[in-house]
């Protein structure tokens, strides 16, 4: 009797572990979300959105940088770099100390010439769902249109970049090449809360959201069928986008791939013990193996997500009332996921990868729009209950979709794990150099990565 007691208990418990294992594993439904919710100030009763859509112009007063330029001027008081530490405890005082000087000292100076550059790609304004929205809408010349076939491409930057990341990109897009028969009209929105896009009013814009209001955006231009090519940020919204609106996404690549469902865990653990039959060559193992050595970089590395995730109004009040502080915390992320970077203990890593002027314009961006604080705020969003009971990653997308995986940017999935997601995963790549930033740092690797896969998705 015992006995039997005990294999009935065994068994209900066998049982019971089963069913919890597969609701860890199987896919979840695709969530049924509104399209039209309002984020605007105010409730938004009877709103009815403005169609128009208005040219922009990136134009600030020079009092304005005048007085950026006088509070870079103050005395500031950097603690020391501790001896024979570079970057490991942070970005470098006296690194940091060579770069105010040369933006107030030669940087500023030439503002009306950044400036310049920064309008020197067509932008405009519309308003979405209560917010007006800014982008870049880059199209091919006449000739182009002529000679190569024309696809609606949206782009779309992360944290702490903008769409200063895309300029040398957008230009490689909107030019044709040998390699390929297409060529693109561009649009690259400063996402909500950055840059130039008005900010949510309420807490509730996730990924999720974030992904409705791209997807509306481009309904707006006049594109119901469109690519999608995202890092950082742009990757998770991205795949949002692209599992929400399978119907109107041509195509997604991404060039950072995240993936942490439990069963995507467990695959990632055991291809660890034969990593070569989950890579394409011995050469790009140690980027992705071991798993231990990747999740402490990710630790190491994360410090910002937790905090920006918790009390992101807190770290964003010091940085948009601090210039020099606001360029240590945003240009550290620069410094630690550049090509040369996470040798980030290597001095000036970041100089190597990036212009100055580069890292500065996209630095500006932040200053310009006081957009620390609401930027930080989607962090918080993205692991919000109201976000993560989409289960978003465990939802199957059947979009086509690519991956770029460059050697210094976080791990990305590997193929069997990310499969679950996207099934229809028909282009995979790693590289032996590039970073977290690879629009802005390897544009023309990049480029060619993303035209190999428009021709597999089109062909």
């Amino acid at each position: 009797m015992k006995l039997i007691l005990f294999v009935a208990v065994s068994a209900c418990f066998v049982a019971y572990c089963c069913h919890k294992v597969s609701n860890l594993i199987k896919p979840s439904p695709k969530p049924n979300l509104d399209t039209n919710l309002y984020w605007g100030p105010g409730d938004g009763l009877n709103y009815k959105a403005p169609e128009e859509i208005v040219p922009f112009k990136i134009i600030y007063d020079k009092e304005i940088i005048d007085d950026l330029r006088t509070q870079l001027n103050r005395t500031w008081k950097y603690a020391k770099p501790l001896k024979n530490v570079q970057f490991q405890y942070g970005f470098n005082s006296e690194a940091l100390q060579h770069i105010v000087t040369y933006w107030r000292d030669f940087y500023l100076p030439k503002w009306s010439e950044r400036q310049e550059y920064l309008n020197s790609l067509p932008q405009f304004k519309t308003e979405i769902q209560g917010l007006k929205i800014h982008y870049i809408h880059a199209k091919p010349s006449a000739k182009s249109r002529k000679d190569k076939k024309v696809l609606p491409l949206l782009l779309l930057h992360g944290w702490p970049g903008s769409v200063r990341e895309f300029y040398d990109f957008i230009n490689l897009l909107i030019e044709p090449s040998g390699i390929s028969n297409y060529v693109f009209e561009v649009i690259a929105p400063s996402l909500v809360g950055f840059g130039w896009s008005d900010a949510a009013t309420r807490t509730g814009f996730n990924a999720a959201q974030m992904a409705i209001v791209m997807r509306n955006l481009m309904l707006r231009v006049g594109f119901d069928k469109f690519l999608v090519q995202g890092g950082d940020w742009g990757s998770i919204i991205g795949s949002d986008l692209a599992t929400l609106f399978s119907e109107n996404v041509l195509g997604l690549h991404c060039n950072l791939c995240l993936l942490y469902t439990p069963l995507a865990m467990a695959k990632e653990f055991i291809a660890g013990f034969n990593p070569e039959r989950h890579v394409p060559s011995r050469l790009f193992v140690t980027h992705h193996f071991p798993m231990t050595e990747k999740f402490k970089m990710l630790l190491e590395e994360s410090g910002y997500f937790h905090l920006q995730a918790t009390k992101p109004d807190t770290i964003g009040i010091a940085l948009e009332d601090n210039p020099t502080g606001l360029a240590a915390y945003i240009l550290e992320k620069f410094q630690s996921t550049s090509g040369t970077g996470l040798a980030a203990h290597e001095f000036n890593a970041m100089d190597k990868a990036f212009t100055l002027d580069a890292l500065l314009d996209n630095l500006m961006i932040y200053y310009l729009t006081s957009s620390a604080t609401t930027a930080g705020r989607f962090y918080a969003e993205y692991l919000s209950n109201d976000y993560t009971n989409l289960k978003m990653s465990r939802v199957q997308s059947p979009v086509k979709m690519g991956c770029a995986r460059f050697k210094n940017d976080m791990p990305s999935a590997i193929n069997w794990a990310l499969e679950d997601k996207f099934p229809n995963l028909v282009h995979s790549s790693y590289f032996n150099q590039g970073g977290h930033f690879a629009a802005l740092e390897v544009p023309a690797i990049l480029y060619t990565n993303f035209q190999e896969f428009v021709n597999k998705v089109k062909n």
